[in-house]
């Protein structure tokens, strides 16, 4: 009878400790940006576009999905029509990046700690007005002061500034 003690107790501890992860995900590690990785809207190769870039994770997918901006990142993530379950948004940490042709492949961070400047004069990979990117704020600040806009957290970046039509400047530039 011991026996059959022994094994309930473990079959019944492993059901309560498989119960305890059902509905939690784990956050996966960041992809490595490589020279396979495309575009989810524009199905174009990502090293071939400077700028910020963005990969989000989705439960069930073991490969992220790749954004050539920042801003394309975080629409598909505010858009009405996303239904997909969103483990994590990385996104390029602009604060140590090569520069802004080579943002980096291996720099991300998680786009929920990021602090980002929107309404500069930067332009992202696709030829629109980016979001950029800081692990911190005084490089955030520091990028807000020589090129225009306002730092935000991501939670404060609304569906509006990334889906609305935008505005194009004349003189927007890139770095």
């Amino acid at each position: 009878m011991s026996l059959i003690r022994a094994v309930f107790a473990l079959f019944l501890l492993a059901f309560l400790v498989g119960c305890q992860n059902v509905g939690e995900m784990e956050k996966p590690a960041p992809a490595m940006l490589t020279a396979e990785a495309a575009g989810h809207y524009c199905q174009m190769i990502i090293l071939e576009h400077a700028g910020p870039k963005a990969q989000v994770h989705l439960a069930g997918f073991t490969a992220p999905l790749w954004f050539s901006q920042v801003r394309d990142g975080i629409a598909y993530l505010k858009s009405p029509e996303q239904s997909a379950k969103v483990i994590v948004l990385y996104v390029n940490d602009m604060g140590i990046a090569p520069s802004w042709e080579k943002p980096g492949e291996d720099n991300w961070i998680d786009a929920n700690d990021a602090f980002y400047v929107v309404g500069s004069d930067a332009i992202g990979g696709m030829g629109t007005p980016e979001i950029v990117p800081f692990a911190l704020m005084e490089k955030a600040n520091e990028f807000a002061a020589e090129r225009g806009g306002e730092v935000l957290a991501f939670k404060d970046i609304t569906a509006q500034m990334v889906l609305s039509p935008l505005d194009f400047q004349t003189d927007a530039q890139g770095e």
